[in-house]
């Protein structure tokens, strides 16, 4: 698919490749200068092209707080003005919420680039993005409408009191890759990259905003966009495990690196950087070469540097800190002395006498038949204990005789089934678009709170009316018997169906080359595949038909419908 820089918008590129400090239009903020959802930045632009001239000059619009538009949108507080067009907190009065608003006159040179920067945006619906609700034009004025977050912190203020752990880092920059490789499957760009434009939700979620609109709102353009995206990421990475811009000049709040020592690794900056991540780090921004520690080829996609994250050992959550317990505090309270006074101190209180024991005729006759019922249990629970070891003993006398032949030798026994450990895999796309390939490895990593997970479909369980199943090939290496297969399933609900088909390779040509070799159907969230049809086979396609349904799932950000994620696969033979 060609690339579009900024979602097919017309704009001109007069910038050629430049470094990733050329200086954007200082901007002036009227309202709160921190405020989390502001859309635009006033430190430097981060990527690499350049800002086209705003041509004729155009005023901004004269607006003010409380002006509506299309008598629904309320203006609240004015973020930014910058070139000719200005940002907005507003509030949605038809859906009681708030909402950013980015505004510029019709006429302005790169009205029309926003809108289309905005439509293409919006049809991504891709939720790791923040949504274009609207774009409009009318009375002289193009808007576009997008979410407001105000549970969301910038990346930029989460850097304030220092770097972030190994784990968030690496969430960070996982998620933030994964979702620019698949905006740019899309054709789709972003190229203003920086601190304030990722965000983390209160539920640990990173989102991105201004997804093509920010560049179309500057004019900003690249001949490179996946290279462009790619780099910003790097730096993205390189901030949060230093708390420095990975370049001379001072951007976002972060201090530069040092004057005339180059771009110098993570770990080399700041003591305790993870290495797997600095270098990640390095292979992402060194895109002229590869890294000097360990000279991997450098990550010039997002696609290339989803890849390399793959191969990367999984980063572990810190530990929670254990608290001690507080020590026990003995309280004044005695046993049976509620309602009476409380004792003087430095007074000696008598200590009541137990009461006599039994001495009546009475007493003396229940102790004797107490005693005769413990004896006679202890005799007969005896006698019941060696009569079950000589059963015992028996039972194993024929046991040993019956496993054993006139030669000596076991008898037959059933053999027991061994994991079978799995090499590789790979999505299989039958018709139509994949899924998600860049987590059919999550399937077996041990792991079982990853998973990779269909699209949601809005009519099923069967996914027939799409496509006639959605599924993974995996590589066994080399031609084994398979017994069955146990997979761990993340949503339950009516119904779930799969089946197993022996491949003759990692990428099959159709569905009909292979033979069919289980199928069971479940409501839970583990599903247990009997092979009918012994067959040795060094490749087996885990196939989907039906799939249930299940609310939204805000983790893995898929809306309600008809899905299942696959969290772990297990073989035996």
């Amino acid at each position: 698919m060609a690339e579009r820089s900024t979602a097919a918008v017309d704009v001109a590129d007069n910038s050629g490749e430049q470094p990733l400090t050329a200086k954007a239009d200082q901007s002036t903020a009227d309202g709160v200068a921190m405020n989390p959802e502001r859309d635009t930045d006033s430190d430097e632009v981060q990527g690499s092209g350049g800002t086209e001239g705003p041509g004729k000059k155009t005023l901004p619009p004269e607006l003010h707080s409380g002006h509506k538009l299309a008598r629904r949108y309320r203006l609240e507080e004015c973020v930014t003005r910058l070139d000719g067009f200005s940002s907005w907190r507003a509030v949605d009065e038809k859906l009681r919420r708030a909402v950013g608003v980015h505004i510029l006159p019709a006429d302005h040179t790169r009205a029309r680039s926003v809108l289309a920067a905005a439509r293409s945006s919006a049809l991504l619906g891709d939720p790791r993005f923040v949504q274009v609700l609207d774009a409009v034009e009318e009375n002289d004025l193009v808007y576009v409408v997008h979410e407001w977050l105000p549970d969301a912190t910038e990346l930029t203020t989460l850097l304030a009191p220092g770097p972030l752990e190994p784990h968030d880092a690496y969430q960070m920059v996982s998620q933030v890759a994964s979702a620019m490789a698949a905006a740019h499957r899309e054709g789709l760009a972003h190229l203003r990259l920086s601190p304030n434009a990722v965000l983390r939700t209160s539920t640990g979620q990173w989102r991105i905003r201004g997804l093509a609109v920010n560049a179309a709102l500057r004019g900003i353009s690249s001949d490179t966009p996946q290279r462009t995206d790619t780099e910003a990421i790097g730096a993205l990475l390189y901030a949060a495990l230093t708390e420095r811009w990975p370049y001379p000049s001072d951007a976002y709040g972060l201090s530069g690196l040092p004057k005339g020592v180059g771009l110098i690794a993570p770990d080399q900056v700041r003591a305790g950087v993870h290495r797997g991540l600095s270098e990640l780090a390095m292979r992402a921004l060194a895109n002229d070469g590869a890294t000097a520690s360990r000279h991997e080829a450098a990550c010039t996609t997002p696609e290339e540097l989803v890849k390399a994250i793959g191969e990367m050992p999984r980063i572990r959550p810190p530990e929670p800190a254990f608290t001690a317990p507080p020590e026990y505090q003995r309280t004044t309270y005695q046993q049976g002395t509620y309602g009476r006074q409380a004792p003087r101190p430095g007074v000696a209180q008598p200590i009541a006498p137990p009461p006599p024991p039994l001495q009546s005729r009475t007493g003396k006759a229940l102790k004797w038949a107490v005693s005769a019922l413990l004896i006679a249990a202890l005799g007969l629970g005896s006698w019941q204990l060696a009569d079950a070891l000589m059963d015992q003993g028996g039972k194993n006398d024929d046991t040993n005789k019956s496993q054993q032949n006139g030669d000596g030798d076991k008898g037959d026994t059933k053999p027991k089934s061994t994991p079978i450990s799995i090499k590789g895999s790979q999505e299989f796309v039958a018709k139509g678009d994949p899924q998600h390939p860049g987590d059919v490895q999550k399937t077996y990593d041990g792991n079982a709170t990853t998973y990779w997970r269909t699209k949601t479909f809005n009519e099923g369980p069967p996914i027939a009316p799409y496509k006639p199943g959605v599924g993974i090939v995996y590589d066994l290496g080399s031609a084994k018997q398979v017994d069955a297969a146990t997979i761990g399933l993340r949503y339950p609900g009516d119904h779930t169906t799969i089946e197993l088909y022996a491949a003759d390779s990692l990428s099959p040509s159709s569905l009909d080359s292979m033979v069919k070799i289980g199928k069971v159907t479940t409501r839970g969230t583990t599903a247990t595949v009997k092979v009918s049809k012994s067959v040795k086979s060094q490749y087996v396609l885990v196939w989907l038909t039906a799939v249930p349904y299940s609310g939204p799932d805000a983790a893995a950000y898929a809306d309600a419908g008809y899905k299942q994620g696959i969290s772990e696969v297990q073989f035996t033979g």
